[in-house]
């Protein structure tokens, strides 16, 4: 176990367990970063966690259905989605993949499964643009699994960057207004992590399996719970250990400060943009 004695950690804040949704035309979800935690968790929206082997949890999959305002990072641990949209764009989000959508100023997409039977599990992160970029272009980013770069710490912790940078090694997205920092972290039994987190950012981490302890005090974090992690100013990062190894998704982000209103899947800074949103939807002008 290797810890650094000049290491300031962030401590827990808040512990969430996450509660048991469905979504699209009947998937079920666990949904843990939920609007009443957008304002303390600014810039990210929502994180959705769906993982079963049943089909008739995930089959029916999430038809058309709009987007503004906001990016959504889809990460896929297991099982294959087809994804595709009403500019024409189509792709296949296969297991270890991510797909980071810019939904800008709107599009209309599906989201479909493509398989009849076995484990179908991953992720899916909002994260809100800011006002100046809200009614940016809509685009897309297919990150295949060995496009995510990945590094092995010396106690054998293995992290994918799939965005920001770990250790001077960027990941596979950057983004200027946000600086997001979004990792998976799988820790075997016996070890210690010391990640590095910007100060200013809002952080959070999310165990989806195992349990990791976290800080100085070694306050627990289990399986399907989300930490909020303190946002002190003199922090250098947050300290992790696993006794019985571990794997849990680690992000941060840069507040943007700016009002945040939404409407089921649109974001915007006022209820007239959204208003707006709802009419050009509506009337086909999406």
């Amino acid at each position: 176990m290797i810890i650094s004695p000049n290491f300031v950690t962030r401590e827990i804040e808040r512990l969430v367990t996450g509660a048991s949704v469905s979504d699209g035309a009947g998937v079920k979800l666990l949904r843990v970063l939920t609007p009443d935690l957008q304002r303390r968790l600014d810039p990210f929206l929502m994180l959705d966690e769906f993982r079963s082997d049943n089909p008739d949890d995930y089959l029916a999959g999430f038809p058309d259905h709009p987007h503004r305002g906001f990016e959504t990072v889809t990460y896929m641990l297991a099982g294959r989605m087809r994804h595709r949209d009403n500019a024409g764009h189509e792709g296949l989000l296969a297991a270890g993949g991510v797909q980071w959508m810019t939904a800008g100023r709107g599009i209309i997409h599906s989201e479909l499964p493509e398989q009849e039977q076995g484990l179908m599990h991953g992720f899916q992160l909002w994260i809100n643009l800011p006002a100046r970029e809200k009614m940016t272009e809509p685009g897309y980013r297919d990150i295949p699994a060995e496009a995510i770069p990945r590094t092995v710490t010396q106690e054998g912790v293995t992290i994918r960057i799939i965005a920001g940078s770990v250790e001077g090694i960027d990941g596979a997205v950057r983004r200027e207004a946000t600086e997001p920092l979004y990792l998976d972290l799988e820790m075997p039994a016996g070890s210690t992590y010391e990640a590095r987190i910007p100060a200013g950012h809002n952080a959070f981490l999310y165990v989806y399996d195992g349990e990791i302890c976290v800080g100085t005090r070694g306050e627990p974090v289990r399986a399907r719970q989300l930490a909020v992690l303190t946002n002190r100013a003199d922090a250098d990062g947050v300290r992790l250990t696993s006794t019985g190894g571990a794997r849990l998704l680690l992000a941060a982000g840069r507040p943007l400060n700016e009002p945040i209103v939404q409407w089921g899947p649109f974001v915007m800074n006022t209820r007239e943009e959204i208003e707006q949103a709802m009419q050009e939807f509506r009337s086909g002008n999406f």
